[in-house]
């Protein structure tokens, strides 16, 4: 069972399930950071008379629109495109757009409510939202995937802009999508308005480190973790589930800090090569063939593919589950902790199902939340926004200093803050609190609107 609601937040908890039947992604991101404001309220009593966690849990405004296309044989193919404009106390909404069969509103409103979090957490002025479809770019042509996002930009461009709404990728979404979707933009608005969207390429208003942002950011937060226990990731066995962006990034950085990645994964099985993981394959394999992770034994024949594998069944001492929602339980949290795992990491957003979450609190691990320690894709996505409105372009080194010192900084807010809140060391709850009152301040600071 996960921890129990304070009396007060329970009824408020209620009303939201109420509102929003079947929602159940929903629902868990609400209640996992209900369980951690009834001593806020206590300490600011103004923000229930202000209705604060009410008009939070509500979004500002959802959009749902139909998204018809053309495939190649010239069959029409209907989708259904979202827009979840949560909270914009602190800055334009910012959060990715979700190309995924398995899309629907409640999957979109759980990654926005989490996003109001994350983006207050890297002190950037960036409000929440999330987007999406439940298109599946998978087998689908560059004609069609180009064909897709100028439908979908066709109806979503009047909705965003760099002052009201900027999304990025997510799932299903990179650098072709977001060019696709941009060139629609710019056709339509007769404005180049780069800040309108980020994870652009770079050679026309991207931001370096932009792509590996939410690895190496996640990497960072788990690195600082560990110091603060007075550890390091050196000599570290670990597992990074997935194989996409934030996984190849994640065993970059943990490569180059000293550990060893000797398993990864994709949605058909698991890869395990003790040796450590060869990431220019994995690289070669995914972003340049796209093709299955299965194929990475034909070119090291010591690794090993288990089909329909349960990465988290390997022994590690850090695991990053960096794939997709609640792909860790109870069970395979209870495994790793058996096995000696000493910190988690989650570089998905919310990958840790609240069974499993319970575990890692109860076993005292170093466990470092989506919503902070995966803030480094969208704190990155701000400083893209940055350059765009200054016309200026940031170095490699300068753009990974300032992720490196936004990551520590998440790292300190959570852990001092669980510490004021008499829970040290529970990052959950340090990232909750401190990114509830950073925008309940701002919301009761500007008024019931």
């Amino acid at each position: 069972m996960s921890p129990m609601i304070d009396e007060k937040v329970e009824p408020m908890f209620q009303e939201v399930v109420r509102r929003n039947p079947g929602e159940v992604e929903f629902h868990q991101a609400v209640r996992e950071v209900l369980e951690s404001l009834g001593p806020v309220l206590v300490k600011y009593p103004e923000f229930a008379d202000h209705k604060i966690i009410e008009r939070i849990c509500e979004p500002e405004r959802q959009i749902i629109f139909r998204v018809p296309w053309q495939d190649d044989k010239g069959e029409v193919q209907i989708n259904r495109g979202f827009r979840v404009q949560f909270n914009s106390a602190l800055g334009p909404y910012k959060g990715g757009l979700r190309f995924h069969p398995s899309v629907y509103l409640g999957i979109i409103k759980f990654l926005g409510f989490e996003q109001i979090f994350k983006n207050a957490l890297t002190g950037l002025p960036i409000g929440g939202g999330k987007g999406g479809s439940d298109f599946d770019p998978k087998g689908k042509s560059d004609n069609e995937i180009m064909h897709f996002c100028q439908s979908f930009m066709t109806e979503l461009y009047r909705h965003i802009g760099e002052y009201t709404d900027v999304p990025a990728g997510d799932i299903g979404v990179g650098g072709r999508e977001i060019g696709y979707m941009f060139g629609q933009y710019k056709r339509i608005t007769n404005r180049y308005e780069s800040a309108v969207l980020t994870g652009k390429g770079l050679d026309w208003g991207g931001s370096l480190v932009r792509p590996e942002a939410t690895g190496y950011g996640a990497t960072f937060f788990v690195d600082a973790m560990l110091k603060a226990r007075k550890d390091t990731f050196g000599g570290k066995t670990c597992l990074v589930s997935g194989s996409g962006n934030v996984a190849i990034y994640t065993i970059e950085k943990i490569h180059e800090l000293g550990g060893k990645v000797i398993a990864c994964s994709d949605s058909n099985g698991v890869i395990v090569h003790e040796k450590g993981i060869d990431l220019a394959l994995v690289q070669q394999l995914k972003e340049v063939e796209r093709r299955r992770i299965r194929d990475y034994v034909k070119y090291h024949k010591d690794a090993k593919y288990i089909e329909k594998g349960n990465i988290w069944d390997i022994p590690c001492q850090v695991a990053m589950p960096s794939a997709t929602q609640n792909e860790i339980n109870g069970k395979d949290a209870e495994n790793l902790v058996k096995n000696g795992c000493i910190a988690v990491g989650e570089g998905a957003n919310m990958p840790t199902t609240p069974e499993g979450v319970k575990v890692f609190l109860d076993s005292g691990i170093a466990y470092g939340p989506g919503k902070a320690a995966n803030a480094g894709g969208v704190a990155t996505s701000a400083l893209e926004m940055q350059q765009n409105a200054s016309r200026a372009s940031w170095t490699f080194e300068y753009t990974e200093d300032r992720l490196r010192n936004i990551m520590n900084d998440i790292h300190e807010t959570c852990y001092e803050t669980a510490l004021e809140f008499g829970t040290p060391g529970n990052y959950v709850n340090g990232a909750n609190i401190a990114g509830f009152i950073k925008v309940a301040k701002a919301m009761v600071a500007m008024g019931l609107i």
